[in-house]
């Protein structure tokens, strides 16, 4: 529950801050309990938080063991020294995160991620997704539960 309610925005603002930031803070469990957290490139598809990255590492390993993960992002930050606050749009999701392994599905969301990152270069992007398609682990997170907040 969040403790200053007239900062609190719906679903549909907290799903928009995923789809719009930069980069989001991915927090998975290690092995022995403690927390990782890595950055990722979100983009929002189907109702799902997505990300992509590499094939193997300490990220994939700890979905693999444990798929509940937390996910938070930023955008519209500005310093109000002033004031001595900052202005912001945020957001924080949990749920379980799943490798995407349908090829389909795993190009609508590399797609996506195109769009969002490099949308410049999308005549390129079929000869870039059969290059790549085998050595980009896609992941989407499931949402249980998805809360967002502003500070205007």
């Amino acid at each position: 529950m969040m403790r200053l309610k007239e900062k609190e925005q719906d679903k549909a603002f907290a799903l928009a801050v995923f789809r719009d930031c930069q980069y989001a803070t991915l927090s998975t469990v290690n092995p022995d309990g403690t927390p990782y957290g890595v950055i990722v490139s979100t983009v929002v598809v189907d109702g799902a938080i997505c990300f992509h990255g590499a094939n193997e590492g300490k990220k994939v390993d700890n979905i693999k063991a444990n798929p509940n993960v937390s996910i938070s992002g930023v955008k519209h930050t500005k310093l109000l020294p002033e004031r001595f606050t900052t202005e912001y749009e945020s957001a924080i999701a949990n749920g379980s995160c799943v490798s995407v392994e349908d090829k389909g599905e795993k190009i609508k969301i590399i797609r996506a991620i195109c769009e969002k990152y490099a949308p410049t270069s999308m005549g390129e992007f079929d000869v870039m997704v059969g290059r790549l398609l085998d050595v980009t682990k896609i992941f989407k997170i499931q949402i249980a539960t998805i809360t967002g907040k502003a500070n205007y």
